[in-house]
């Protein structure tokens, strides 16, 4: 028996999605490609999207030290996205489902995140609050893929399939109808299915060793302080270097995350296989109906994985020279808000257009939310300087 027919052994083929069923269907009929699947021609979609290319000048965590230049080897929006598009497809392809829909929603799923990652998502989201809305990436990712994107006379949108659009708001949080009635078509009293369940832990594992490397590589974390803090580093630090005594620090460190990463990739798997066998799942309907999401860590990884989180936000993501950063940016964003809003006049005419269906907040919303960092920081000069 091959590699792959093993693999895919491990859940019942019933439970992946099925690629020409009905979650591939789209809200405009469009003739079946002679070569590629529906899941496949939404991931060129996305890859395509204007909205996709944004991400290279979108912050992921950060891209400076303040007060500094931005680096190129720090991760931004769009490498962070492509390492979750990685994982996803192999953590898909390791249990069976279907990697061209996992890693489809893999790509899409930042695509809605404004400038500034999450310092300038919450930013926006405080603006809005004033006039009884709110801002989430989710959401706005949705409005992206089926409005802001215009790519073809025959309608507004990428037109996706209906399982990518699904994914697309549900794979890291649940919605109700009751809150969000203009979402009733994506099964809000159903579970997601697993490939986009995934998604989400496939991002935690991405970005928690990403920033370790990150962190380090930009002298804000101490080595040894990651050592002695974060007991899930440290066993493979001692490793890896009892391993290979002569390798270069960078080296170790490295090596030490790959290791890292394939275990927590490793053990998702196998609680995934767990939890799919406890429930006697055999198909999507089951997963669907299912109490709670199956998708997540075994206990003794999520409490590896919560130690290491928490350090991150104490030394990293909340440290003095990310704070400063923070508040640069959620200033800068609360600056151009208020002067779109105090002068529509300087909205893109496309954007105005937009204002009588969707009032003025959410319109400057919008459009700060597409914006890079560089063009945002640019605006910024022009209009609020």
């Amino acid at each position: 028996m091959s590699f792959q027919i093993q693999m895919n052994a491990l859940l019942a083929e019933n439970i992946a999605v099925d690629g020409y069923g009905t979650l591939a269907a789209r809200k405009h009929p469009e003739t079946p490609h002679p070569y590629r699947s529906p899941f496949a021609r939404d991931n060129a979609r996305i890859l395509h999207a204007r909205a996709f290319r944004r991400l290279a000048g979108k912050t992921q965590v950060f891209s400076r030290l303040a007060r500094d230049l931005p680096g190129d080897h720090f991760r931004s929006r769009l490498t962070h996205t492509l390492e979750v598009a990685q994982i996803s497809r192999t953590i898909a392809v390791s249990l069976g489902l279907n990697s061209e829909l996992a890693e489809t929603l893999a790509l899409a799923h930042d695509i809605g995140h404004p400038p500034f990652g999450h310092a300038g998502e919450k930013a926006l989201d405080t603006a809005l609050r004033q006039y009884g809305l709110g801002f989430d990436h989710n959401l706005h990712a949705l409005r992206i893929v089926t409005w802001f994107e215009e790519r073809y006379p025959a309608y507004r949108g990428l037109n996706l399939t209906l399982g990518v659009r699904e994914g697309i708001i549900k794979h890291s949080r649940d919605y109700t109808s009751a809150s969000h009635p203009e979402l009733a078509e994506y099964f809000l009293d159903l579970r997601p299915p697993l490939e986009a369940q995934l998604i989400d832990l496939a991002d935690e594992i991405a970005y928690l060793t990403a920033d370790f490397d990150d962190g380090l590589d930009s002298g804000i974390l101490n080595l040894e302080a990651v050592r002695d803090q974060v007991p899930f580093f440290r066993r493979f630090h001692d490793e890896v270097t009892n391993e290979y005594p002569l390798a270069q620090s960078k080296q170790a460190v490295y090596e030490t995350l790959n290791r890292m990463l394939n275990a927590l990739v490793t053990d998702l798997i196998d609680e995934v296989r767990s939890r799919v066998n406890a429930l006697g799942a055999t198909t999507l309907e089951d997963i669907r109906n299912a109490p709670g999401r199956i998708a997540a860590l075994g206990p003794a990884m999520e409490a590896e994985r919560a130690t290491a989180k928490g350090f991150l936000y104490t030394n990293f993501y909340n440290s003095p020279g990310m704070e400063e950063e923070h508040e640069r940016a959620a200033r800068l964003v609360r600056d151009l808000f208020s002067a779109l809003m105090g002068d529509p006049g300087l909205l893109p005419a496309d954007h105005q257009l937009q204002i009588p269906s969707e009032g003025l907040a959410r319109t400057v919303a919008d459009y700060i939310a597409g914006m890079t960092d560089s063009y945002i920081e640019q605006l910024w000069t022009r209009c609020c300087r």
